[in-house]
């Protein structure tokens, strides 16, 4: 009944970076689609697959909202034939607000890393908490939550970071031109292991370290705490 809710990662991966990325570098010459053709129907898988995504869940999803708005900007920019440093300015933009926002949130009640991480998705949060209050351990794991957001914070400024540098690198010429989707068409292919794999890995280890100190703190095995299906 919930598969519908958890697509293969390897087909979104192949819908959203290799078969765009494909189109960009092989169909962009004047004697296939051309760059603005091409540029069009490579940006149409990433923004249905975004669209799809929402209407499948039956409600909005944050990343893939993300997906879709910079989706379009990069289509704004090859569209317009914004000079390419636009590329790497909205590149880096996107992580980098949200890097901004987890910060903020960091001196609310409310810290990103509820959401984003201790959420009731990855942990059974009433009885994680259950455990604290029986310890008495409520504030300590209040003060790690803080210092996991710090944390956060940190792995989507790596994002922002690489992807302005990625971008500035590989992104030169001008847009709207066959050499400029060639370029767009590596640049996705190299974000993906540059810059994907190792933020998930800081979201990995970052996840285990929350979950480390939850057992020290609660007393319950990892795998009480974590939500296996």
């Amino acid at each position: 009944m919930n598969q519908a809710a958890k697509p293969n990662p390897l087909f979104e991966i192949v819908v959203t970076i290799i078969v765009p990325a494909v189109i960009l570098m092989k169909l962009s010459s004047e004697s296939s689609l051309g760059p603005m053709r091409a540029l069009v129907l490579a940006l149409a898988f990433p923004l249905g697959w975004g669209v799809w995504d929402g209407i499948r869940r039956h409600k909005l999803n944050w990343l893939s909202v993300l997906g879709v708005v910079s989706t379009l900007l990069t289509g704004g920019i090859g569209l317009l034939k914004l000079d390419a440093q636009w590329l790497a300015v909205k590149e880096a933009a996107v992580p980098g607000l949200i890097g901004l926002a987890v910060l903020g949130s960091n001196w609310t009640s409310w810290p990103l890393i509820r959401i984003l991480v201790f959420n009731p998705t990855l942990f059974d949060v009433d009885r994680v908490h259950a455990a604290l209050e029986e310890r008495h351990n409520v504030v300590p794991f209040e003060l790690r939550l803080r210092t996991g957001t710090l944390l956060l914070a940190g792995t989507f400024f790596f994002s922002s970071v690489m992807n302005y540098v990625l971008a500035r690198w590989v992104v030169t010429s001008p847009a709207g031109t066959e050499a400029f989707n060639e370029e767009l068409g590596r640049l996705t292919l190299l974000s993906y292991p540059v810059i994907a794999i190792p933020s998930m890995l800081m979201m990995m280890a970052l996840l285990f370290w929350l979950a480390r100190g939850a057992k020290a703190l609660t007393g319950l095995d990892l795998h009480d705490m974590l939500r296996t299906h």
